[in-house]
């Protein structure tokens, strides 16, 4: 103080420091958790209590069949950054991620994040189960991994979020007396950390509500596909509604909702409504028809062949041509006049091409 006689102050607003023995552990949360192959996939990590400062760090799980666990591998660029989010373009398959975060000098880490899933229905490791997703308790579900691996293990991401194993391996299938606590995604994992394609096992607890009876598989595009509503002591119902995606198809009602040729707008989410009771929803994957090729190869094709006829019908009018200046300009006059003589729908642009094709030259 500038006076002589010394003052004090008001006390400032408190601050409560709290310290805890425990690491944080950072929430991490993926979008979209069911995946159409090749799309984004974006992982948000969020630290509790959040303040200024922190890094971030991404990584993919790598199924570790001989410790029971997962290893952490670091994405490309996923070391330090200062975004708390991590987009992966082109994702095509099952895969599992965890993050971290870290700040100071020198750097403190949190724990890792549990791990989150993002799920396609379909890759190369396939697993094998059932003609539906859906069933009724006690109902025996088998859900069989195939691929050129020795070694499996089944695993399950519950409606709680806990991961856990198939409790009753026999081999390479996972055996189900079916209950409520069985339902959730399932997936394989191979002794050489590879993930196959995910199942949403759904268990219907409630004999007089309607379950949705849908394809396991993708279905390939340009196929034929239908879906049904059944009851434990009904298999076959009417007057039923279905949704995709949550949106009603149809205001009529019908035994089955039938799909003549599958297109990529298919994909999605489905559910059934018997009652006025609606039964839950399952994803329906589909997948592109490898056995024919792609439009943009057909459309190149017919382009290159239609170009090589015309540059070859252009060679020979030249040929024939009597004109000995301006060898090129006269070339494409005579195969204009060509064309304009076996083709006069085309009349009106002939004049047109030939005066901007040898002013062009001339200039």
């Amino acid at each position: 103080m500038k006076s002589s006689q010394h003052e004090t102050t008001e006390w400032s607003d408190s601050v409560t420091l709290t310290v805890s023995d425990n690491e944080p552990r950072p929430v991490l949360t993926v979008s979209p958790s069911w995946l159409s192959p090749g799309a984004s996939v974006t992982l948000n990590c969020e630290v509790k209590h959040r303040s200024a400062g922190w890094s971030f760090y991404w990584y993919k799980a790598v199924p570790d069949l001989s410790e029971k666990s997962s290893s952490y591998e670091l994405l490309p660029d996923g070391s330090g950054t200062a975004q708390d989010s991590y987009i992966i373009h082109g994702q095509t398959h099952t895969a599992g991620y965890v993050c971290r975060a870290g700040r100071g000098d020198p750097e403190y880490h949190t724990d890792h994040s549990q791990p989150k899933f993002v799920w396609s229905a379909g890759q190369f490791v396939s697993l094998l189960s059932p003609d539906r997703v859906q069933h009724f308790t006690s109902d025996s579900v088998s859900l069989t991994c195939e691929g050129n691996f020795t070694e499996w293990r089944v695993r399950k991401f519950s409606e709680d979020g806990r991961l856990s194993d198939c409790r009753r391996m026999t081999g390479s299938t996972c055996n189900i007396k079916a209950s409520k606590s069985d339902t959730g995604v399932y997936w394989c994992e191979s002794g050489s950390g590879e993930f196959s394609s995910a199942v949403n096992i759904t268990v219907q607890n409630d004999g007089n509500v309607s379950i949705l009876v849908s394809p396991v598989h993708p279905v390939t595009e340009g196929a034929s596909v239908s879906l049904s509503c059944s009851l434990k002591t009904q298999k076959i119902l009417s007057n039923v509604f279905f949704y995709h995606n949550d949106k009603l198809i149809q205001n009529d009602t019908r035994v089955e909702l039938k799909i003549s040729a599958v297109s990529k707008s298919d994909e999605g989410f489905y559910k059934c409504q018997y009652s006025g009771r609606e039964s839950a929803q399952s994803w329906m994957s589909v997948k592109a028809d490898s056995s024919s090729p792609p439009v943009w190869l057909m459309v190149g094709l017919v382009c290159g062949v239609s170009l090589i006829i015309i540059l070859l019908l252009l060679l020979y009018r030249c040929r024939q041509s009597k004109c000995k200046s301006l060898f090129f300009s006269c070339c494409v006059r005579e195969f204009i006049y060509y064309i304009h003589f076996n083709y006069s729908h085309i009349y009106m642009y002939s004049d047109l091409m030939t005066q901007n094709i040898s002013g062009t030259i001339h200039t």
